[in-house]
C-alpha cells in the first residue's frame, strides 16, 4: 500500500471506523499511537515514521498529535460520535460549499445536512469549495450567508485546518452560483 492508501485508510479508522483494526477512540475522537501502529501494521508495512509522514505532508491538514505524540486523532469529518472540543466561532459573512450536480434537488429543497458526518463542512473561499464539489463529480457551488445564520442563532465552528463546520445549513441561506 503506498502512502496515500495508508492515508485514506488512516482516515477511514480516525473518522469512521476505528473497529476495522480493533481500536477505539476516546470521546474527543483521540486514539492510542502504539495501538494504531500495531493495527495498521498487521496488514501493511507500517510505523511512526510513517505516521509522522502522513501528518506532516497532509495538504488538508485532516491529523493532530497530542503534545508527546502518543495520541492522535482526524481534526474533522467524524461520523462516529467524538468531540474534538470545538470553539463556537464567529463565521465571515459569506463562506461556500461545493457539491456536486446530483445533489442540488435535494439540498435545493432540505438545504445542506450532515448526512453521515456530525457537521456540514463549509469552505472559506471558491477554489476550495469547486475542489471539493468535484469529488462528485460536475461541480456545483452554493454561497452560504452564514452572517445572517450566525446572528439568528446558528452555531459555526472553526477546525484546526481552516475548515467551517454547523450543524445544518436551512435552504432559505443558501445561494446557487
Amino acid at each position: 500500500m503506498g502512502l496515500t492508501e495508508v492515508s485514506r485508510y488512516l482516515s477511514l479508522i480516525l473518522r469512521h471506523k476505528p473497529e476495522v483494526i480493533g481500536i477505539s477512540l476516546d470521546e474527543h475522537g483521540w486514539a492510542d499511537v502504539e495501538d494504531l501502529i500495531a493495527g495498521i501494521a498487521r496488514d501493511n508495512e507500517f510505523n511512526m515514521e510513517i505516521l509522522e509522514e502522513i501528518v506532516a505532508t497532509d495538504n488538508k491538514q485532516r491529523y493532530s498529535f497530542n503534545e508527546d505524540k502518543t495520541l492522535i486523532r482526524a481534526n474533522q469529518g467524524h461520523s462516529v460520535p467524538v468531540d474534538v472540543g470545538l470553539e463556537e466561532k464567529e463565521p465571515p459573512e459569506l463562506l461556500w460549499h461545493g457539491t456536486g450536480e446530483k445533489f442540488v434537488a435535494s439540498i435545493d429543497v432540505q438545504g445542506l445536512i450532515p448526512k453521515s458526518r456530525l457537521y456540514v463542512h463549509l469552505s472559506a473561499d471558491e477554489e476550495t469549495a469547486v475542489k471539493v464539489g468535484r469529488r462528485h463529480g460536475n461541480p456545483i457551488l452554493y454561497q452560504v450567508k452564514t452572517g445572517l445564520m450566525y446572528r439568528d442563532g446558528y452555531k459555526f465552528y472553526q477546525s484546526v485546518n481552516g475548515v467551517w463546520l454547523t450543524k445544518d445549513v436551512p435552504a432559505e441561506y443558501l445561494e446557487r452560483r
